[in-house]
């Protein structure tokens, strides 16, 4: 099974911005969606963003589009999430995820991943 480890996370002001990286270990991303979910204190995981194979196809939730970019090195088997003006509805753990094989890349569910990271927390400060 894949291993992901996430860095990036930390505290920024709102309208500042933070770069997630996902590195990937133990086996390869090749030919898999991933995604960006995040947990905010108190409320359930949620989808944030995905990316298809080889990263020419990608879905944002509603909330973070035009705001956020997912983005992949095949190369390095890692995936990034640029965020931009990021606001304190942002403030949440972020965690990368491995999609199952045949998974769809709209409405990607936590019921279709296979792995997880460990999380990264991410904190904005209005």
């Amino acid at each position: 099974q894949v291993q992901l480890v996430e860095s990036g996370g930390g505290l920024v002001q709102a309208g500042g911005s933070l770069r997630l990286s996902c590195a990937a270990s133990g086996g390869t991303l090749s030919g898999y969606i991933m995604a960006w979910f995040r947990q905010a204190p108190g409320k359930e995981r949620e989808f944030a963003a995905a990316i298809g194979w080889p990263g020419l196809t990608t879905y944002y939730r509603d909330s973070v589009k035009g705001r956020f970019t997912i983005s992949r090195d095949n190369a390095k088997n890692t995936v990034y999430l640029q965020m931009n003006s990021l606001n304190p509805e942002d403030t949440a753990v972020y965690y990368c995820a491995q999609a199952r094989a045949g998974a769809g890349l709209m409405n990607l569910s936590a019921r279709v991943i296979v792995s997880w990271g460990q999380g990264t927390q991410v904190t904005v400060s209005s």
